[in-house]
């Protein structure tokens, strides 16, 4: 009975989270159609509710505002616009924040978590899961007169928190591992292991016996 119950929740938990995450979702961008007058809100026009158009009208919303800001007017609106907001003591610390993260993550010429590292974290010996976060670190290169990287290693089985090391390049392990499948190690702490790892070990247990 317990395997079956196991095997049953095995199924049935991931596609109810699954479905109560994207509803959830999708009913906050439907929320983005009250922007619209109360005359044209698609539920006046057409009498009844279709979930999703908020959905399409954010996608629509996110682009239109990149194709605004990529050419010179709007760069100068987004410069004033950030130059008001700095002068807002609160408000410029969270904003300046949230678009540091964004720009590091966003950014398709970036670094920033692109690799995924071993790290001798918390002793020598032991290696951790790691993040790449960038290879540019001016003054820290600098003064510590090495070719040092900066790294985040996440703690599980929340991997939104962790620690910034700063550790010598020549003393890192760069994985082969998308980051997507280190993050699935950590938040499943490390049950769930890459494909091909579990192929290598397979490989090496009939020599070990």
């Amino acid at each position: 009975m317990r395997k079956y119950l196991i095997a049953g929740l095995l199924v049935w938990m991931p596609l109810g989270i699954t479905f109560l995450v994207i509803r959830a979702i999708v009913g906050f961008l439907d929320n983005t159609l009250l922007l619209l007058p109360e005359a044209y809100q698609p539920d006046n026009l057409l009498g009844f509710h279709i979930p999703g158009l908020g959905v399409l009208l954010a996608v629509i919303l996110v682009l239109a505002t990149g194709m605004i800001v990529a050419n010179l007017l709007g760069r100068r609106l987004v410069s004033a616009w950030e130059s008001l907001l700095s002068r807002i003591p609160l408000v410029r610390t969270l904003y300046a924040g949230v678009k540091q993260i964004m720009e590091a993550v966003l950014a398709t010429d970036a670094k920033s978590f692109r690799r995924v590292l071993l790290v001798e974290y918390p002793r020598r010996g032991v290696w951790s899961l790691a993040f790449m976060t960038t290879d540019q670190l001016g003054e820290v290169q600098q003064k510590t007169e090495s070719d040092v990287i900066g790294v985040f290693i996440p703690t599980t089985p929340n991997p939104t928190s962790g620690f910034v090391l700063m550790v010598p390049e020549h003393e890192v392990i760069y994985l082969d591992m998308p980051v997507e499948q280190g993050l699935k190690m950590i938040i499943s702490m490390g049950t769930v292991v890459p494909d091909w790892q579990k192929e290598a070990l397979l490989r090496e247990q009939p020599r070990q016996e």
